[in-house]
């Protein structure tokens, strides 16, 4: 009888429910398919009609990355170009000249070229401006200029840059570009091993094995491994990094979504190199995604102490879908959780303010995890550092000026007037400071603070009001003020400056691989690790 009467209700009910999220599934379709057509026969009406001549692809584009805009910074549109883009930030291969390029309106700026590959050969210095690649001029090409750099192995590609404002040219051998994922690692001291770790591609484990092999049968006990500039990539490589470090079989990252084929767990799958070496791994705002991965469950599992400043908060997970004519979508799918169960996404993009920017978490809506140990850790805002070094966060005038591209740009002028021989010894003097500050004020560097912004606002309701007069006397007193504090900012931020200065400068002489080499020796960050990992007491207590 009970068995009846279990039929007799569940399977109706059941029914209901199939017949529920049918329709609820027809109406979601019914729904796309008719804003479809709405924005199809829109689409037409404005090509065939509008006064002036339209761009129907230029036109399609702005619709689409306008839409796109809505959603979060991450979900965004491949064309063809795009998506070569995408495979060699995957792979770290390409074919070209060999140096990180930055693609402005009328020019290509050197950034960094790789050491001994094609445009460093070919003289090729960070700061020089291609203005002309072959007979086209980058300023008339309406698609991605960077993309003309590019061409099979061993063909020729001639350039005209300017260099200090003087034109010259230089041909460049194109060959393949291997850009590794462990551009340096190294002893610090006898004890003591270090990886930078820059971005994750396809090889980013295997790299960071082998040179986490390759420590230790130099001598090391313990390992940092510096993740700081590393903006993420691949999870499947995160997993495999942490792999390194602990069990086979221990979770290390769960993804949810509302789509139930994404709603995976990701446990080590191998066999660890050393479970037990006292490890440091360095973050800081820059550290995003794959690099919060590996730093959140190294701290979850109290496997590492953290050292820096908190890290960017990216809890997104992307992957790639193809669409039609060679074209892609990388679309946001599904949010991260470290092993504690944290989500350390900091922008909330559905709830934005009046700017139409999302909206960072507040610290008081954090929420509480444990680690393994049982030591506090929160959600909400990245990676908060067992260890933070203060002076490594960017303050607002410092990330004005490296926005600004003062900093790029003074070390450009430094490097033609000033020679350095020897990396250890190199330091920025008082003098070279000042100078700095000439340069800012002679390029009329400014920037405006939140509090003048809402100041201005406040001006302009007064006036609206009738009332500024009256308010003309305290307000021009608050600005004088103010720019009495932003003279005062660059000095009171002159140790985070210099060290930027420093570390620009450096890649100019002696490249990346002597920046990293510098940092060894210099670096705050490193120095603490090497501090903490000296101490076997002091390494446990932050763990503890």
């Amino acid at each position: 009888m009970k068995h009846f009467l279990k039929k007799k209700f569940i399977l109706p009910i059941l029914a209901t429910l199939v017949l529920l999220s049918a329709s609820a599934f027809k109406s979601d379709f019914f729904e796309i398919a008719k804003q479809i057509e709405i924005f199809t026969t829109m689409f037409k009406e404005v090509n065939m009609n509008y006064v002036d001549e339209t761009n129907p692809a230029d036109l399609m584009d702005t619709a689409i990355k306008s839409m796109l805009k809505e959603l979060d910074p991450y979900t965004v549109f491949y064309n063809e170009q795009d998506v070569e883009a995408s495979r060699i930030d995957n792979t770290g291969d390409y074919t070209g000249i060999g140096a990180s390029v930055r693609t402005l309106k009328d020019k290509l700026v050197i950034i960094e070229p790789y050491k001994d590959y094609p445009a460093d050969q070919a003289g090729l210095k960070a700061g020089d401006e291609i203005i002309k690649v072959e007979d086209i001029t980058v300023a008339s090409f309406k698609e991605n200029a960077g993309d003309l750099l590019r061409g099979a192995p061993g063909s020729k590609v001639n350039v005209t840059y300017l260099r200090q404002g003087e034109a010259r040219t230089a041909t460049i051998t194109r060959q393949e570009v291997e850009v590794g994922a462990v551009p340096f690692y190294d002893m610090v001291n006898d004890n003591t091993g270090y990886i930078a770790l820059s971005k994750f591609t396809r090889t980013a484990s295997k790299e960071t094995e082998n040179a986490l092999k390759e420590l230790k049968a130099d001598g090391a006990k313990s390992i940092i491994l510096d993740l700081r500039g590393n903006l993420g990539g691949l999870l499947l490589e995160a997993v495999n990094i942490v792999n390194l470090f602990v069990d086979k079989g221990q979770l290390v990252v769960t993804t949810k979504s509302k789509v139930e084929k994404y709603n995976k767990t990701y446990y080590t799958q191998n066999q660890p190199i050393d479970t037990e070496i006292p490890l440091v791994v360095l973050i800081d705002g820059r550290s995003a995604s794959a690099s919060e991965i590996v730093s959140g469950s190294l701290q979850d599992l109290d496997r590492a102490v953290i050292v820096g400043v908190r890290s960017f908060g990216k809890g997104l997970v992307q992957r790639p879908k193809p669409l039609t004519y060679g074209t892609q979508i990388k679309v946001t799918i599904s949010r991260y959780y470290t092993p504690s169960g944290r989500c350390i996404q900091a922008l909330d993009y559905w709830n934005r303010d009046g700017q139409g920017n999302a909206v960072r978490v507040k610290q008081e809506n954090f929420n509480e995890f444990k680690t393994k140990n049982g030591r506090s850790v929160f959600d909400g805002g990245g990676i908060q550092p067992d260890i933070i070094i203060e002076d490594a966060k960017s303050s607002t005038i410092t990330k004005a000026i490296t926005n600004g591209d003062y900093i790029f740009n003074f070390a450009t002028d430094y490097y033609y007037k000033n020679t350095v021989d020897d990396l250890m010894s190199f330091n920025l003097t008082d003098a070279d400071f000042k100078n700095f500050k000439a340069y800012l004020e002679v390029n009329n560097f400014d920037f405006k603070t939140e509090t003048e912004a809402q100041l201005t606002k406040l001006m302009e309701t007064a006036k609206s009001e009738n009332i500024d007069k009256t308010l003309q006397n305290d307000y021009f007193k608050f600005v004088s003020t103010l720019k009495s504090y932003k003279n005062k900012a660059i000095d009171e931020n002159k140790s985070q400056l210099t060290s930027l200065l420093e570390n620009e400068i450096i890649k100019r002489y002696f490249y990346r691989e002597g920046l990293h080499e510098y940092y060894l020796a210099h670096n705050k960050e490193v120095k603490k690790a090497v501090e903490v990992l000296s101490d076997a007491n002091t390494y446990r207590s932050y763990l503890n």
